[in-house]
């Protein structure tokens, strides 16, 4: 019995101590900075522990962090190729119709050389056929078109429809080897015939006597003879004069002032004797 009350009041004291000892602690730290030290080495010692602790969660928000802002990127990337998709798209379609524009100003431009009737037909369609040279237009018997109009385009000939359907027509090009045009030379009236060669960039005037005053640069224009063509529309200008002194004739060639691999719109002519057929 003795031993253990002297235990029991051993434990006593020293609980009793510590209780004091951290009242002392207390009251010190609050009334003096002398553990500052010891708290500052006490954190100094902690601070790697902490960091330690922290990493994965830090590690955690960085990754995420820097994932959110590659798929931002990524998002952000994406919106812009489309937009540009679109600009350039937007921007095509404004040089198509800028181009298409310009062609019917000039196309209308020319109706200034036109005294006969006409209409603006479309081209929409290209003969597959390496044989011959024909287009088909969006114009046909509906619109008053009819075999043998002639067809300009806003630099000059083009052509002479061959067919026609209710809706539609077809153009045979003056470079294709069927067709012929009466023509004169602008400069001094002198007549010849031009005929296709199936070279779409160039025709040719066959049998023209030597004693003709035909030259390189001379322009070739529609005569009006036989009543097929409406006289005084360029045909093509004369690129040389090929003979020789022996020779009876020699041959022209000529290079077509019609844009016939580029035109889009013709315009057709009616001739005089279909005045008020025109749409």
């Amino acid at each position: 019995m003795k031993a253990m009350f002297v235990r029991q009041s051993g434990a006593g004291y020293l609980l009793f101590g510590l209780g004091m000892l951290s009242a002392l602690l207390i009251a010190v730290e609050s009334s003096t900075r002398l553990l500052d030290p010891v708290r500052g080495f006490i954190a100094n010692l902690a601070s790697p522990i902490y960091f330690v602790a922290q990493a994965p969660y830090v590690m955690e928000e960085t990754v995420s962090d820097l994932l959110s802002t590659r798929s931002d990127l990524m998002a952000r990337n994406a919106s812009l190729e489309r937009r540009v998709l679109a600009l350039a798209q937007v921007s095509q379609q404004y040089i198509a119709l800028k181009a298409e524009n310009d062609r019917l100003r000039a196309l209308l431009g020319s109706q200034g050389r036109v005294s006969y009737e006409f209409l603006i037909a479309e081209l929409v369609g290209i003969v597959p056929d390496p044989n011959t040279h024909q287009i088909i237009l969006d114009k046909g018997a509906e619109a008053g078109l009819e075999i043998g109009y002639a067809v300009l385009d806003s630099q000059g000939l083009f052509g002479q429809v061959v067919e026609v359907s209710r809706l539609t027509s077809r153009v045979l090009l003056l470079t294709d080897r069927d067709h012929a045009v009466p023509v004169r030379v602008s400069r001094n009236g002198v007549r010849g015939i031009v005929g296709g060669t199936g070279d779409m960039g160039s025709l040719s005037v066959e049998n023209v006597s030597t004693l003709s005053d035909i030259v390189e640069g001379d322009l070739l224009e529609t005569s009006g003879l036989a009543g097929r063509f409406p006289a005084g529309y360029p045909v093509g200008t004369v690129t040389s004069v090929v003979g020789d002194a022996a020779a009876a004739s020699v041959q022209v060639r000529v290079v077509p002032t019609a844009q016939l691999d580029r035109a889009q719109h013709v315009l057709v002519i009616f001739p005089p004797d279909k005045l008020g057929r025109a749409p």
